[in-house]
């Protein structure tokens, strides 16, 4: 069982391998959208299910100065080690 206080990796790898699939950044990395972008959907709504969940923690991360959170797992994404 997992602690629920531990954040969810899968979480984060899914925001640094999942691309947008629709709109003016579709193909665009979900953790390389720009901010401006994330605030029109914040302000605007985010789309249902799993991908605005997404969004929203995108938005979440990059509004709040935790990008760095990300990098790791970009590096090692790079590697080929995910």
């Amino acid at each position: 069982m997992t602690d629920p206080a531990q954040p969810n990796s899968d979480i984060l790898l899914d925001l640094i391998k999942m691309k947008m699939p629709f709109g003016k950044y579709k193909g665009t990395t979900l953790c390389d959208l720009p901010v401006f972008y994330l605030e029109w959907f914040s302000r605007e709504g985010f789309p249902p299910g799993k991908l605005g969940m997404q969004l929203a923690t995108i938005y979440e991360i990059k509004t709040n100065g935790l990008d760095y959170l990300l990098t790791p797992l970009k590096k090692q994404l790079k590697k080929g080690y995910s």
